[in-house]
């Protein structure tokens, strides 16, 4: 299934897919950060995480990760969790990473996962930083990436 662009509004970079899984197994994957290198389409996500067995808003985990090469922890809070439906955190930069899902069938879902950067960082013109490292074109690749790689390992 192709990954399509969703209009998430200013500062979101937002894509969706559908999936042949139910949404509580998918939604399984994601609330859980020790699984994330298994659904990182982008190479950055490593599997160095440390992170309690059951996440709720306020919570934080720590993930392995590497950027053009160099090797990085970090440790990103729960902001929002729906089970089966909404996981989101934040990163300590503002950013937010979410995954909704919307059961179209008992064994269909539509995934959508969007990196929102509208309140980007403590520092000044952080938004302007963003777009000019071209943080929101490489997560749009990333993240399409990330969808294809989820709907291959379902797929028939």
């Amino acid at each position: 299934m192709p990954v399509t662009i969703v209009d998430a509004g200013p500062q979101q970079v937002s894509r969706s897919i559908e999936v042949n899984a139910p949404a509580s197994e998918l939604f399984a994957m994601v609330a859980d950060p020790r699984r994330h290198h298994e659904l990182d389409g982008s190479d950055t996500v490593g599997d160095n995480i440390k992170c309690p067995d059951q996440l709720v808003a306020g919570t934080k985990f720590t993930t392995g990760m590497k950027m053009f090469g160099v090797p990085y922890r970090i440790t990103s809070t729960v902001t929002a969790v729906k089970p089966d439906e909404l996981f989101e955190w934040r990163h300590p930069f503002g950013h937010r990473w979410r995954w909704e899902f919307a059961a179209l069938t008992p064994t269909l879902t539509r995934v959508t996962e969007t990196f929102d950067y509208r309140d980007a960082g403590p520092i000044k013109n952080a938004l302007k930083y963003y777009e000019r490292m071209g943080f929101a074109k490489s997560n749009a690749s990333g993240i399409e990436a990330t969808l294809t790689k989820l709907s291959e390992r379902f797929s028939d």
